[in-house]
Protein backbone atom coordinates (compact mmCIF):
# COMPACT_ATOMS: atom_id res chain seq x y z
CA UNK A 1 0.00 0.00 0.00
CA UNK A 2 2.74 2.40 0.70
CA UNK A 3 4.65 0.87 -2.51
CA UNK A 4 1.77 2.55 -4.47
CA UNK A 5 0.65 5.22 -2.87
CA UNK A 6 -1.49 7.31 -4.82
CA UNK A 7 -1.99 10.58 -2.81
CA UNK A 8 2.05 10.79 -3.39
CA UNK A 9 3.07 11.87 -7.10
CA UNK A 10 7.08 10.86 -6.43
CA UNK A 11 7.71 6.87 -6.38
CA UNK A 12 8.67 5.81 -2.53
CA UNK A 13 11.70 4.10 -3.38
CA UNK A 14 12.40 2.83 0.29
CA UNK A 15 9.06 1.24 0.29
CA UNK A 16 9.15 -0.37 -3.11
CA UNK A 17 12.81 -1.65 -2.61
CA UNK A 18 11.30 -3.12 0.62
CA UNK A 19 8.43 -4.69 -1.21
CA UNK A 20 11.08 -6.33 -3.19
CA UNK A 21 13.80 -7.63 -0.53
CA UNK A 22 10.07 -9.08 0.91
CA UNK A 23 9.83 -11.05 -2.30
CA UNK A 24 12.93 -12.65 -1.88
CA UNK A 25 13.27 -13.29 1.73
CA UNK A 26 9.35 -15.06 1.53
CA UNK A 27 8.80 -18.29 0.33
CA UNK A 28 5.62 -17.39 -0.99
CA UNK A 29 6.75 -13.92 -2.27
CA UNK A 30 7.25 -14.72 -5.90
CA UNK A 31 3.79 -16.40 -6.28
CA UNK A 32 2.09 -13.59 -4.20
CA UNK A 33 3.53 -10.57 -5.24
CA UNK A 34 2.16 -10.44 -8.49
CA UNK A 35 -1.46 -11.27 -7.49
CA UNK A 36 -1.24 -8.07 -5.05
CA UNK A 37 0.16 -6.11 -7.79
CA UNK A 38 -2.49 -7.11 -11.04
CA UNK A 39 -5.39 -5.50 -7.95
CA UNK A 40 -3.54 -2.36 -8.29
CA UNK A 41 -2.72 -1.90 -11.40
CA UNK A 42 -6.60 -2.28 -12.29
CA UNK A 43 -7.17 0.51 -9.74
CA UNK A 44 -9.71 2.97 -11.12
CA UNK A 45 -6.59 5.46 -9.42
CA UNK A 46 -4.26 6.43 -12.07
CA UNK A 47 -1.54 6.94 -9.69
CA UNK A 48 -1.93 3.87 -8.01
CA UNK A 49 -2.16 2.21 -11.04
CA UNK A 50 0.81 3.68 -12.54
CA UNK A 51 3.00 3.81 -9.16
CA UNK A 52 2.10 -0.14 -8.89
CA UNK A 53 3.69 -0.58 -12.80
CA UNK A 54 7.08 0.54 -11.08
CA UNK A 55 6.80 -1.85 -8.71
CA UNK A 56 6.18 -4.81 -10.97
CA UNK A 57 9.03 -3.77 -13.31
CA UNK A 58 11.26 -2.74 -9.99
CA UNK A 59 10.59 -6.39 -9.40
CA UNK A 60 11.42 -8.02 -12.44
CA UNK A 61 14.75 -6.46 -11.97
CA UNK A 62 15.38 -7.48 -8.59
CA UNK A 63 13.28 -10.84 -7.72
CA UNK A 64 15.01 -13.32 -9.98
CA UNK A 65 13.87 -16.45 -12.21
CA UNK A 66 10.81 -17.65 -9.79
CA UNK A 67 9.02 -13.92 -10.18
CA UNK A 68 10.03 -13.84 -13.86
CA UNK A 69 8.24 -17.62 -14.00
CA UNK A 70 4.87 -16.07 -12.66
CA UNK A 71 4.95 -13.44 -14.69
CA UNK A 72 4.80 -15.28 -17.75
CA UNK A 73 1.99 -16.96 -16.88
CA UNK A 74 -1.92 -16.84 -18.46
CA UNK A 75 -2.98 -16.23 -15.08
CA UNK A 76 -1.29 -13.37 -14.76
CA UNK A 77 -0.86 -11.50 -17.85
CA UNK A 78 -4.29 -11.81 -18.27
CA UNK A 79 -5.04 -9.40 -15.45
CA UNK A 80 -2.85 -7.01 -17.33
CA UNK A 81 -4.66 -7.31 -20.56
CA UNK A 82 -7.82 -6.73 -18.77
CA UNK A 83 -6.16 -3.06 -18.26
CA UNK A 84 -6.41 -2.78 -22.19
CA UNK A 85 -9.09 -4.84 -22.77
CA UNK A 86 -12.64 -2.57 -23.67
CA UNK A 87 -14.36 -6.00 -22.46
CA UNK A 88 -13.07 -5.40 -19.54
CA UNK A 89 -11.21 -2.36 -17.91
CA UNK A 90 -10.33 -0.79 -21.22
CA UNK A 91 -12.98 1.56 -21.34
CA UNK A 92 -12.27 3.69 -18.00
CA UNK A 93 -8.29 3.22 -17.38
CA UNK A 94 -6.07 6.42 -18.53
CA UNK A 95 -4.78 6.22 -21.66
CA UNK A 96 -1.27 7.01 -19.31
CA UNK A 97 -1.84 3.84 -17.51
CA UNK A 98 -2.56 1.68 -20.82
CA UNK A 99 0.36 2.89 -22.23
CA UNK A 100 2.65 2.11 -20.18
CA UNK A 101 0.91 -1.63 -19.26
CA UNK A 102 1.46 -2.06 -23.45
CA UNK A 103 5.23 -0.87 -22.92
CA UNK A 104 5.74 -3.40 -20.14
CA UNK A 105 4.41 -6.40 -22.07
CA UNK A 106 6.27 -5.32 -25.51
CA UNK A 107 9.74 -5.02 -23.29
CA UNK A 108 8.94 -8.92 -21.89
CA UNK A 109 8.52 -9.63 -25.33
CA UNK A 110 11.93 -8.29 -26.07
CA UNK A 111 13.68 -9.49 -22.85
CA UNK A 112 12.39 -12.37 -22.17
CA UNK A 113 12.14 -14.07 -25.58
CA UNK A 114 11.92 -17.81 -24.44
CA UNK A 115 8.38 -16.95 -22.58
CA UNK A 116 5.60 -17.58 -25.41
CA UNK A 117 3.02 -17.38 -23.66
CA UNK A 118 4.22 -13.63 -22.99
CA UNK A 119 5.11 -13.33 -26.95
CA UNK A 120 1.39 -14.98 -27.52
CA UNK A 121 -0.63 -12.24 -25.69
CA UNK A 122 0.95 -9.57 -27.19
CA UNK A 123 0.68 -10.83 -30.58
CA UNK A 124 -2.97 -11.64 -29.58
CA UNK A 125 -3.72 -7.93 -28.46
CA UNK A 126 -2.52 -6.59 -32.01
CA UNK A 127 -4.26 -9.26 -33.49
CA UNK A 128 -7.41 -7.59 -31.47
CA UNK A 129 -6.33 -4.35 -32.85
CA UNK A 130 -5.95 -3.41 -29.17
CA UNK A 131 -2.66 -2.51 -29.64
CA UNK A 132 -2.05 -0.74 -32.87
CA UNK A 133 2.09 -0.43 -32.68
CA UNK A 134 5.04 -1.96 -31.01
CA UNK A 135 5.41 1.41 -28.27
CA UNK A 136 9.22 3.10 -28.60
CA UNK A 137 10.97 2.10 -24.80
CA UNK A 138 11.76 4.72 -23.13
CA UNK A 139 15.15 3.94 -22.16
CA UNK A 140 15.08 6.40 -18.84
CA UNK A 141 12.22 4.10 -17.26
CA UNK A 142 11.63 0.26 -18.56
CA UNK A 143 15.76 -1.56 -17.91
CA UNK A 144 16.11 -5.21 -19.00
CA UNK A 145 16.61 -7.58 -16.44
CA UNK A 146 20.42 -7.30 -15.35
CA UNK A 147 21.87 -11.14 -15.87
CA UNK A 148 21.40 -12.84 -13.05
CA UNK A 149 24.40 -12.73 -10.25
CA UNK A 150 25.02 -15.40 -7.52
CA UNK A 151 23.43 -14.27 -4.10
CA UNK A 152 26.77 -13.07 -1.97
CA UNK A 153 28.52 -12.40 -5.11
CA UNK A 154 32.01 -10.32 -4.04
CA UNK A 155 30.50 -7.19 -6.13
CA UNK A 156 27.77 -7.19 -3.38
CA UNK A 157 30.08 -8.61 -0.09
CA UNK A 158 33.52 -7.03 -0.64
CA UNK A 159 32.60 -3.44 -0.08
CA UNK A 160 36.24 -2.55 -0.08
CA UNK A 161 37.05 -3.90 -3.86
CA UNK A 162 33.68 -2.09 -4.86
CA UNK A 163 34.39 0.59 -3.27
CA UNK A 164 37.57 1.47 -5.02
CA UNK A 165 36.55 0.13 -7.56
CA UNK A 166 33.27 2.83 -8.20
CA UNK A 167 36.08 5.40 -7.13
CA UNK A 168 38.63 4.17 -9.84
CA UNK A 169 35.33 4.23 -12.59
CA UNK A 170 34.89 8.02 -12.15
CA UNK A 171 38.37 9.19 -12.42
CA UNK A 172 39.61 10.56 -16.19
CA UNK A 173 42.62 9.16 -15.78
CA UNK A 174 43.31 6.25 -18.10
CA UNK A 175 45.94 4.71 -15.58
CA UNK A 176 42.75 4.67 -12.93
CA UNK A 177 40.93 3.18 -15.59
CA UNK A 178 43.05 0.92 -16.35
CA UNK A 179 43.63 -0.38 -12.34
CA UNK A 180 39.05 -0.62 -12.60
CA UNK A 181 39.96 -3.34 -15.61
CA UNK A 182 42.46 -5.28 -13.99
CA UNK A 183 40.34 -5.30 -10.66
CA UNK A 184 37.30 -6.19 -12.29
CA UNK A 185 39.25 -9.06 -13.98
CA UNK A 186 40.23 -10.01 -10.75
CA UNK A 187 36.94 -9.86 -9.24
CA UNK A 188 35.40 -11.53 -11.95
CA UNK A 189 38.23 -15.14 -11.63
CA UNK A 190 37.33 -14.66 -7.72
CA UNK A 191 33.77 -14.99 -8.80
CA UNK A 192 34.41 -17.54 -10.93
CA UNK A 193 36.27 -19.35 -8.84
CA UNK A 194 33.76 -19.42 -5.97
CA UNK A 195 31.04 -20.42 -8.16
CA UNK A 196 32.97 -23.60 -9.19
CA UNK A 197 33.38 -24.16 -5.63
CA UNK A 198 29.52 -24.09 -5.39
CA UNK A 199 28.89 -26.27 -8.40
CA UNK A 200 31.35 -28.84 -6.98
CA UNK A 201 29.75 -28.72 -3.42
CA UNK A 202 26.30 -29.28 -4.95
CA UNK A 203 27.16 -31.80 -7.33
CA UNK A 204 28.84 -33.67 -4.60
CA UNK A 205 26.29 -33.52 -2.24
CA UNK A 206 23.61 -34.85 -4.91
CA UNK A 207 26.09 -37.93 -5.91
CA UNK A 208 26.88 -39.19 -2.16
CA UNK A 209 22.70 -38.87 -1.48
CA UNK A 210 21.76 -40.14 -4.64
CA UNK A 211 24.67 -43.24 -3.83
CA UNK A 212 23.53 -43.51 -0.33
CA UNK A 213 19.74 -43.88 -1.20
CA UNK A 214 20.57 -46.58 -3.19
CA UNK A 215 22.51 -48.66 -1.33
CA UNK A 216 19.67 -48.18 1.55
CA UNK A 217 17.20 -49.78 -0.61
CA UNK A 218 19.91 -52.72 -1.84
CA UNK A 219 20.38 -53.46 2.42
CA UNK A 220 16.78 -53.14 3.05
CA UNK A 221 16.19 -56.08 0.04
CA UNK A 222 19.11 -57.89 1.74
CA UNK A 223 17.20 -57.93 5.12
CA UNK A 224 14.38 -59.69 3.49
CA UNK A 225 16.12 -61.96 0.76
CA UNK A 226 19.51 -62.65 -0.37
CA UNK A 227 20.63 -60.00 -2.78
CA UNK A 228 21.65 -61.45 -6.44
CA UNK A 229 25.06 -61.48 -7.91
CA UNK A 230 24.73 -58.15 -9.82
CA UNK A 231 22.97 -56.35 -6.67
CA UNK A 232 26.11 -57.92 -4.55
CA UNK A 233 28.74 -55.84 -7.05
CA UNK A 234 26.18 -52.77 -7.53
CA UNK A 235 26.60 -52.68 -3.48
CA UNK A 236 30.21 -52.93 -3.37
CA UNK A 237 30.29 -50.28 -6.40
CA UNK A 238 28.40 -48.27 -4.41
CA UNK A 239 30.27 -48.18 -1.08
CA UNK A 240 33.78 -47.99 -2.45
CA UNK A 241 32.56 -44.52 -4.49
CA UNK A 242 31.38 -43.53 -0.92
CA UNK A 243 34.83 -44.49 0.46
CA UNK A 244 36.28 -42.03 -1.97
CA UNK A 245 33.58 -39.56 -2.18
CA UNK A 246 34.01 -39.00 2.20
CA UNK A 247 37.16 -37.21 2.26
CA UNK A 248 35.84 -34.90 -0.32
CA UNK A 249 33.03 -34.24 1.93
CA UNK A 250 35.42 -33.45 4.56
CA UNK A 251 37.08 -31.12 2.74
CA UNK A 252 34.68 -29.64 1.21
CA UNK A 253 32.66 -29.09 4.69
CA UNK A 254 36.10 -27.62 6.62
CA UNK A 255 36.27 -24.54 2.89
CA UNK A 256 32.20 -24.05 4.09
CA UNK A 257 32.49 -22.57 7.31
CA UNK A 258 31.34 -19.30 6.48
CA UNK A 259 27.75 -20.66 5.07
CA UNK A 260 25.54 -22.34 7.74
CA UNK A 261 22.96 -23.60 4.90
CA UNK A 262 25.65 -24.98 2.76
CA UNK A 263 27.30 -26.79 5.67
CA UNK A 264 24.23 -27.73 7.17
CA UNK A 265 23.82 -29.93 3.95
Amino acid sequence: DKATDPSIPEENWECIQRFCDQVNADIEGPSLAPRLLAHKIQSPQEMEALHALTVLETCVNNCGERFHNEIAKFRFLNELIKVLSPKYYGTWSSEKVKSRVTEVIFSWTVWFPQEVKIRDAYQMLKKQGIVKEDPKLPEDKILPPPSPRPQNSIFDTDEEKSKLLARLLKSNHSEDLQAANRLIKSMIKEEQEKSAKVSRRVNTISEVSENVKRMDELLENYKRQELSKSDQETLQTLFQRCEKLRPLLFRLASETVDDDEALGK
